[in-house]
């Protein structure tokens, strides 16, 4: 066994990588700065370099250029099992969407080949082992089973080797995908995750993987504040990297950072702009899609109307992305401008925004339709807010009858239908109804999660309730009702506003 530690310096090279869906070949970028990884193999000396290169790539979601590397470190030396795994391990992306199914094809045969090249009981095939049983269970069970079962292996490989930092990195990560789905909100596994990687991460400070990771462990509002110290430590271990630029903002956008999220943003749009510009395309790349959004979100809590303007106009232009179909672009393409409409309560044109087809990913199509039926019902367009909220309905149960990975948008459209029903309800002058709609909205969405992919809901349900509470003649409630987003949702622009009209309500009321 041989290990390298690198200050990983190095360049991209053409391979068959192309081959994956949505993705191009890749060549000649200038060096790279990707963090310190130090992972042993049995692989020639030759390959070893390439290995750890795509290693670092991986910890940092880069897979499209960890799978360039994992695929050179093969042809550098064809027996080199944990290259298979990292080929295999390229397509996994546990905290994003699951593999199409021609990747998860070529993915299981590169796992099944690692297999094949390790001796029974040793390291490599336990890592190999790990890795197959999520494709083993890709054909015949959804996502989730298979991360589960991976979780396990991963488990086991960390405990068989207590030595190997690295198991217990990807078991840690293991933790915090299937935390991420499993419904627990006292988070346990990803506070368990925390626990693995924060004496790492002391130990290893420029692991990329270890920061990283541990930004997501706490990306929740009962975790936040302890993720600021890897926040503000990823973008620097690994600068060449646009994820590791966006990274910190998913703590910052928790505690209400709003420069700080510009500031990430703005370096992660460049670097994927840059990104883009490699590979000779003008379609937008769904990493760079996603920082917009988030980028969008905190320009409109500072009030910076021409910036936030600028970004919807930019948006509104795009027509080409990749890799196509993925839930990243889709959702950003449509949030930015729901957003830019509704966080500014300009109902008219909420009711006439565009719907961006998005046949892959149809909960980003839910964010626009709850938009428009928003701008209708405040603006009386009766008809036009019950169309879309039967769409949302239809979204929501469509949704949970695909089930997987799309289980968890049919949530999002449920509480966007009753929200906007809510409204609709005030609209017609139902008031008990409202209030009743209101609630269940707010309430659901407490007791919900939001996805990585997203910055924030467009409009958060206990926020639109407050409104609610305050049109209707309860500013004591509305009060409540704003304190009580803002506790999951620090510093938020329309819940203080909105915190100060109760106020200011419940001072005139009690003259």
């Amino acid at each position: 066994m041989r290990h390298l530690i690198i200050a990983i310096c190095a360049s991209a090279l053409a391979s068959t990588a192309a081959a994956q869906e949505g993705r191009h070949e890749h060549s000649g970028p200038p060096p790279q700065r990707l963090g310190r990884v130090s992972f042993p193999t049995s692989c020639r000396p030759a390959a070893q370099p390439v290995f750890e290169r795509g290693v670092a790539l991986l910890h940092s979601f880069w897979y499209e250029e960890a799978s360039v590397s994992f695929r050179k470190s093969v042809e550098a030396d064809s027996n080199c099992a944990l290259g298979y795994w990292g080929v295999a391990m390229s397509a996994l992306h546990p905290l994003w969407t699951p593999p199409g199914a021609a990747e998860a094809r070529d993915a299981s045969a590169a796992a099944e080949r690692a297999v094949e090249l390790t001796h029974p009981g040793s390291r490599e095939r336990d890592y190999a082992e790990a890795i197959a049983a999520y494709y083993r269970h890709y054909a015949t069970a959804d996502h989730k089973t298979g991360l589960f079962a991976y979780e396990r292996a991963m488990a086991g490989v960390a405990q068989r080797h207590p030595k190997d930092n690295e198991a217990r990195i990807f078991h840690a990560l293991a933790l915090i995908g299937n935390g991420q789905n499993d419904g627990d909100t006292s988070f346990a596994r990803q506070r368990r995750a925390g626990g693995i990687l924060e004496p790492l991460f002391v130990r290893r400070p420029d692991h990329p993987g270890l920061a990283h990771y541990l930004i997501h462990a706490y990306d929740s509002p009962a975790l936040a504040s302890r993720g600021v110290k890897a926040a503000g430590r990823y973008a620097a271990i690994a600068p060449s990297v646009p994820h590791a630029q966006h990274m910190p903002s998913h703590i910052y956008v928790r505690i209400g950072r709003w420069d700080a999220v510009i500031a990430s943003n703005l370096r992660a749009a460049e670097s994927g702009r840059l990104f883009e510009e490699s590979k000779g395309t003008t379609a937008l790349w769904d990493q760079r899609g996603h920082a917009l959004d988030y980028l969008m979100y905190a320009y409109l809590q500072q009030g910076r109307e021409a910036e936030a303007r600028a970004l919807a106009v930019q948006a509104a232009a795009v027509t080409a992305v990749f890799p196509k179909n993925t839930l990243t672009n889709d959702y950003a393409l449509a949030a930015i401008p729901a957003r830019y409409a509704l966080e500014r309560n300009d109902w008219a044109a909420a009711e006439t925004l565009t719907i961006r087809p998005a046949p892959a990913w149809r909960g980003a199509e839910a964010v626009t339709h709850f938009a428009r039926a928003l701008g209708g019902a405040h603006r009386k367009n009766i008809s036009l807010a019950r169309a879309e909220v039967d769409t949302l309905g239809q979204l929501d149960a469509a949704l949970a009858q695909a089930g997987g990975a799309q289980a968890y948008w049919s949530g999002q459209a449920r509480i966007q239908r009753l929200a906007a029903s809510a409204w609709l309800a005030w609209a017609e002058g139902d008031t008990a109804g409202a209030l009743k709609l209101g609630a269940e909205a707010a309430d659901l969405e407490d007791i919900t999660e939001k996805s990585p992919v997203t910055p924030g809901s467009v409009l958060p349900a206990r926020e639109l309730f407050g409104d609610l509470l305050l049109e209707l003649g309860h500013p004591a409630k509305a009060r409540l009702a704003y304190e009580a987003s803002l506790a999951r949702q620090p510093l938020r622009a329309r819940s203080l506003a909105g915190l100060a009209a109760a106020r200011k309500a419940l001072r005139t009321s009690n003259r």
